[in-house]
């Protein structure tokens, strides 16, 4: 299983650009550049949503509609590192932001398609 920590969450205003991270830890090291990996979020109230995903290789990104063409995903597998660019921020874009991994892109965009899970970090978009 892999360990998972995210950083980089905070307050920025509408408009503006965050960049997420998300350092893998532990037993890692080969799981993490085998394993698929994915952004998900949960804003107040609400269930946890996918937002963005790419395969082992990077060879593959997907994205959910809400944020496609504002977030870019990538992974640095020599830094065991995840990467969330986000800019164009909207108030609608508040939530804990969670890294993920998959041993499979079977049900990448699934909650339960993941095997291992951070702790998330909060985005707070002001208007």
């Amino acid at each position: 299983q892999v360990q998972l920590v995210e950083s980089g969450g905070g307050l920025v205003q509408a408009g503006g650009s965050l960049r997420l991270s998300c350092a893998a830890s532990g037993r890692t090291f080969s799981t993490f550049s085998t394993s698929a990996m994915g952004w998900f979020r949960q804003a107040p109230g609400k269930d946890r949503e996918f937002v963005a995903a790419i395969t082992w290789s990077s060879s593959s990104t997907y994205y959910s509609d809400s944020v496609k063409g504002r977030f870019t995903i990538s992974r640095d597998n020599a830094k065991n590192t995840l990467y969330l660019q986000m800019n164009t921020l909207k108030p609608e874009d508040t939530a804990v932001y969670y890294c993920a991994a998959a041993r499979s892109t079977a049900r990448i965009k699934e909650n339960s398609g993941m095997d291992s899970w951070g702790k998330g970090t909060l985005v707070t978009v002001s208007s």
